[in-house]
């Protein structure tokens, strides 16, 4: 069952989990109706990279400059 959390600044994260692995996708909601989904991985440490992270965050803001 996937979860999602919020991530701070309109960003979210969705946790899918299945037998083949982990994945992550950041989206974010736009004019209230519509989802984004800005960057996907596949997670292979504890901790959320930085640098997967960091893209969502510049392709967030280039959707609010748009």
């Amino acid at each position: 069952m996937p979860h999602s959390r919020a991530m701070g600044g309109g960003l979210f994260e969705l946790r899918l989990k299945d037998t083949s692995g982990i994945a992550r996708v950041f989206y974010c909601v736009v004019h209230e109706r519509r989802i984004v989904m800005l960057h996907s991985f596949i997670k292979k440490t504890e901790a959320t990279p930085k640098r997967d992270l960091e893209i969502a965050r510049r392709r967030k803001k280039e959707m609010d400059h748009a």
